[in-house]
């Protein structure tokens, strides 16, 4: 339970560095001019964070019980 813990707070914290990230970089490089602020804040929250999450729960996990 104490592994699955730590990936989830790892999950939480890597949802909201990756999404922040992708918001930026999104709204510098992305060639939308319309909307752009939309497509980064919607691309970054329901794309890049869940990914984000995912990779950041698999690395916490395998990290508290010592496997990397």
């Amino acid at each position: 339970m104490k592994h699955i813990g730590i990936g989830l707070l790892c999950g939480m914290i890597g949802f909201v560095a990756i999404a922040l990230l992708a918001y930026f970089l999104i709204h510098k490089f992305s060639s939308n001019t319309h909307d752009r602020s939309v497509e980064a804040a919607m691309s970054s929250i329901f794309f890049y964070g869940p990914v984000g999450f995912i990779i950041a729960f698999i690395i916490g996990y395998l990290w508290s019980k010592n496997i990397l």
